[in-house]
């Protein structure tokens, strides 16, 4: 099987991948899951910094990925409202210490 080029952006980044040509398709969809993620909690959240953004795009992801049977494809937007609880919760203790 062949190899293609491709250049992804996930949160304003540019990364270059060599990927199987059959892989293609899955990659492109993750990338752009990846990114809706991150503009949903951008926007529910006060949350600036990038990568406090993909690392709570990457526990949402992977959390409702687990979740789900491995046949089926995830799908966004999701009901992420129990983590979206818990990462609220997270951020008010967090801003406590400060």
């Amino acid at each position: 099987m062949s190899k293609v080029s491709l250049k992804i952006t996930i949160a304003g980044r540019t990364y270059p991948l060599n990927v199987l040509e059959a892989e293609q398709g899955k990659v492109l969809k993750a990338a752009e899951d990846i990114n809706k993620a991150i503009e949903l909690l951008s926007k529910s959240y006060a949350v600036k910094d990038t990568q406090d953004l993909l690392a709570m795009s990457a526990l949402q992801l992977v959390t409702k990925s687990n979740a789900v049977n491995k046949t089926e494809t995830v799908t966004l937007p999701a009901d992420y409202t129990s983590i979206e609880e818990s990462l609220d919760f997270l951020s008010k203790e967090i801003d406590g210490f400060n």
